[in-house]
């Protein structure tokens, strides 16, 4: 790392795809001892031309459509305005989670990101509308199963949860889960099977079955966000969804 505490290209990427869903980088041996190309000659830079922009306001979290039981609104209210641990310094709203308190199978994933952080809901962003368009893919709606997240608040600049944060916030989705009692659970991505299943195996592992989580059938697979940047592993991110909601019994093709 360097002195001013920033991470190199190559640090940052290993980090993120770590998070999102592989624990591992194949480089060809060609690509390790290529040798790095000359610095191009340096460019004036054209003279910035300022923009004035405004953000996009946050909007409220969202509110169920169906009616909540009053003792669960009434626990929602408290979560929130949660402030176990230092990220409700930092967010703009708590992310409680989304869809029927029915629902047979739960997908879970790390944290929120920006999209989520302002809107209120989890999965919203780019890989949340390429997991809703996965889902329909298969004939499910997001209506049809719930969403949330080990967090419920955005880490600062999408870093990792730390363990404190996770300590935290786990018994809010701990309850969520006693509330919906869902036949199946689906863990997306390495720090959500991680910190349910307490190990440190990585998701190239664990990916396509099943695994007991305290009396759950809990199944394994990547975040949407690294199916993103490995569209090849589309096919088998849905051929997952297939199966853990055919296995919940919604009516996937």
């Amino acid at each position: 790392m360097k002195a001013d505490g920033k991470k190199r290209p190559l640090d940052r990427l290993l980090e993120m795809e770590r998070m999102f869903g592989v624990d591992f980088l194949p480089l060809s041996r060609s690509a390790l001892r290529a040798t790095p190309p000359e610095p191009a000659p340096p460019v004036a830079a054209a003279e910035p031309v300022p923009v004035r922009s405004r953000p996009a306001p946050p909007r409220a979290a969202p509110v169920p459509v169906e009616p909540m039981p009053p003792e669960f609104a009434r626990w929602r209210e408290e979560v929130l305005q949660c402030r176990k641990c230092g990220l409700c310094e930092t967010r703009t709203q708590v992310v409680f989670g989304v869809g029927t308190l029915t629902a047979p199978v739960v997908f879970v994933g790390e944290a929120p990101g920006a999209d989520e952080d302002r809107q209120g809901e989890p999965f919203v962003g780019r890989a949340g509308q390429l997991l809703t368009r996965s889902l329909l893919k298969i004939g499910v709606r997001r209506d049809q199963v719930y969403i949330a997240n080990i967090l419920k608040c955005r880490p600062p600049d999408n870093r990792p949860p730390r363990p404190d944060e996770m300590a935290a916030c786990i018994p809010h989705l701990m309850k969520q889960l006693d509330w919906i009692k869902p036949g199946r659970i689906c863990a997306l991505g390495n720090i959500a099977v991680q910190a349910l299943l307490g190990t440190t195996q990585g998701i190239s592992r664990l990916r396509g079955r099943y695994h007991d989580f305290q009396g759950r059938k809990l199944f394994a697979t990547f975040h949407p966000a690294y199916v993103l940047r490995n569209m090849s592993q589309s096919e088998t991110f849905e051929a997952d969804l297939r199966t853990v909601c055919r296995d919940a019994g919604l009516p996937a093709r």
